[in-house]
């Protein structure tokens, strides 16, 4: 029998929001390419999209763009813009995709954290924080991209192994017996 357990998944929510804030907050600014970070921002907004759908991924992304604003001297809201497109795009399936797909996941997300750095390096351009278009692609956008599949991945691995199967209660049960 299979309970849904609404607290537990709330309460896993907010530890993940907490677990990527801290890691945006202390260690993304830390480890660089070039000019380019990892943005974990993304990776809780992909998260919460790929896992739990488009409603609560498009809410996830729009507060984890606006906290990544915040956090940031980028102009404030358009990581919240970036990031509320990219949870509907991700999570317009419904379903929980990263129950036992591990490489789809990271493909879909390689391709929107490349979508969502390009947009943010042109914006960044467009704004002056950028000197050049090389600069913009070649040390902002792409070493972010790689910097946010790697950290990516261990979530991704998380939601994909063990998520899953104490989503499901991990055994079967088996009544009359």
């Amino acid at each position: 029998m299979q309970i849904a357990d609404k607290s537990h998944d709330t309460k896993g929510m907010v530890s993940l929001a907490a677990i990527c804030a801290v890691l945006q907050l202390a260690l993304s600014p830390n480890l660089a390419i070039g000019n380019g970070h990892p943005n974990f921002a993304l990776v809780f907004c992909a998260c919460i999209a790929l896992s739990r759908g488009g409603a609560q991924g498009v809410v996830a992304g729009f507060a984890a763009g606006l906290f990544f604003d915040l956090s940031s001297s980028g102009p404030i809201g358009l990581m919240s813009l970036l990031l509320t497109v990219a949870a509907y795009a991700l999570g317009s399936e419904q379903r929980n995709r990263m129950a036992g797909d591990f490489a789809a996941s990271i493909a879909i997300f390689s391709v929107s954290a490349l979508a969502v750095s390009a947009a943010y390096s042109i914006a960044m351009l467009v704004v002056g924080s950028a000197n050049s278009i090389i600069d913009a692609f070649v040390f902002r956008a792409v070493p972010t991209t790689f910097l946010s599949i790697a950290a990516f991945i261990p979530f991704a691995y998380f939601f994909s192994r063990v998520k899953a199967s104490s989503l499901s209660g991990g055994h079967f049960s088996r009544r009359g017996i």
